[in-house]
């Protein structure tokens, strides 16, 4: 099974929205790890036709609020139906396992004692300001977190996550993860190979 972790920052956040649609949001950059080559690469928007091949010869997507914030911002991009691939999203399953949502840096600290390097709201202004660099080795840097916290995930069936100083533990049901999806195996792709 090839699996991409995937994380997408935008150019311009919430605030400057009159609703809550994340399609309406526009692509700075996307960073992904493909397990296959045990690479990390990104993309700008402009870059995009670049990431198609490696994106269509996927079977699993996995991302932290993936399939609510950053499946249908990639949605406008890609030409194909990009949710005919197989989706994981670590989000969704805390979400499913303790009835609420957890914020990545929360697991981060609690499962990894790491600490994310920014915020959305950080990377759109370093977008303004031209800052790619710290734009990709934060978004890059959340493509690792999101990684680590799935292979703990998978190894132990559990995450952690902090708050108030404390360790709580998020039991996870991921036997079916890495189940490959009927709709993966027989999808059609947007471009020739």
């Amino acid at each position: 099974m090839r699996k991409l972790v995937f994380d997408i920052e935008t150019r311009n956040d919430w605030r400057e929205m009159s609703v809550n649609d994340p399609s309406k949001l526009d692509l700075s950059l996307i960073g992904v790890y493909d397990y296959e080559s045990d690479s990390y690469s990104s993309y700008l928007q402009e870059e995009l036709p670049k990431l198609w091949p490696l994106l269509e010869r996927s079977d699993m997507l996995i991302g932290f609020n993936s399939d609510h914030f950053d499946i249908p911002v990639l949605s406008k991009y890609y030409p194909g139906n990009i949710r005919s691939i197989k989706s994981l999203d670590i989000m969704k399953e805390v979400r499913t396992s303790i009835g609420r949502r957890v914020s990545l840096d929360q697991i981060a600290e609690g499962t990894l004692s790491a600490k994310k390097s920014g915020s959305g709201l950080q990377a759109v202004e370093w977008w303004k300001k031209g800052d790619i660099e710290n734009l990709r080795k934060y978004c890059l840097q959340d493509v690792k977190i999101t990684k680590e916290i799935y292979d703990y995930a998978l190894k132990h069936s559990h995450l952690k996550f902090r708050e108030g100083g404390k360790d709580n533990l998020i039991p996870l049901q991921t036997s079916k993860w890495e189940e490959k999806s009927p709709e993966t195996a027989s999808r059609t792709f947007s471009l020739p190979f």
